[in-house]
């Protein structure tokens, strides 16, 4: 507990090795400040399909993709001030074998996440999304089973947030909650500035924390609200109240 307030588990559950910096960079590092467990799991490096810069540097060879991916992804990591597991099933297809499913869950009940953030369900542009958004979801329900390995605790009604895609609207994303980042916002800059494979997109998130801040402001965040993340619940949210 920090303060008066129930310190919390969150975990990311990510396609590829930078996803957790673009998309949910500044959640994850808003909970680690809080004093929230936040884990992030990276089943690929993105080495084949998300490391463009890499790939137009001469004579360069996977191993060493990967090998540069993890470091910036850790680096990264460590900007935001989470923890970062990498699975390595490879990208572009991203297969999820059944063995990796049994070590997501493990990795859950472990963890005991009141939050999982992961993709959206149907990104017609990257596979890869919807296969890391099917593994969460599949890996929640084995992990809520009272049956499965009686030897560690189940979860509970864990909550899952999806992040915003690169195109949400073609994506069928529709948010239902603006996160303010603006005090972490400097973190997550730091973050998106390590990851040399994908640099051309540190100006476009950088603009779309700033339209969503935007966005927030107008349905009734203060003015001191200068960027925001746009998640979208999977489960209803229960209250003993209207809001």
């Amino acid at each position: 507990m920090t303060g008066s307030r129930v310190t919390r588990s969150i975990v990311a559950i990510t396609a590829h090795s930078g996803d957790f910096v673009w998309r949910a960079g500044g959640a994850l590092a808003l909970s680690a400040a809080r004093g929230d467990s936040v884990r992030v799991i990276c089943l690929s490096f993105g080495e084949r399909g998300e490391s463009q810069g890499l790939w137009k540097r001469p004579h360069m060879e996977m191993d060493t993709v990967k090998r540069i991916r993890r470091e910036e992804a850790e680096e990264a990591a460590a900007a935001l001030g989470v923890d970062v597991d990498f699975y390595d099933l490879g990208d572009y297809p991203l297969v999820v074998s059944e063995d990796a499913r049994e070590r997501v869950v493990a990795a859950l009940r472990d963890a005991q996440p009141d939050v999982l953030l992961t993709h959206v369900a149907n990104d017609p542009y990257n596979r890869d999304h919807n296969t890391a958004h099917e593994t969460a979801l599949a890996t929640r329900m084995v992990a809520q089973a009272m049956g499965h390995d009686r030897a560690t605790t189940p979860i509970g009604a864990t909550q899952v947030l999806m992040f915003e895609p690169h195109q949400p609207e073609v994506c069928g994303f529709v948010p239902n909650l603006l996160l303010d980042i603006t005090p972490v916002f400097d973190r997550k800059r730091k973050a998106m500035e390590v990851m040399s494979a994908q640099h051309h997109l540190i100006e476009y998130y950088t603009e779309l924390g700033q339209r969503r801040g935007v966005q927030a402001r107008r349905n009734g965040a203060s003015g001191d609200v200068l960027q925001a993340e746009a998640y979208q619940r999977v489960f209803p949210l229960v209250g003993a109240e209207l809001i």
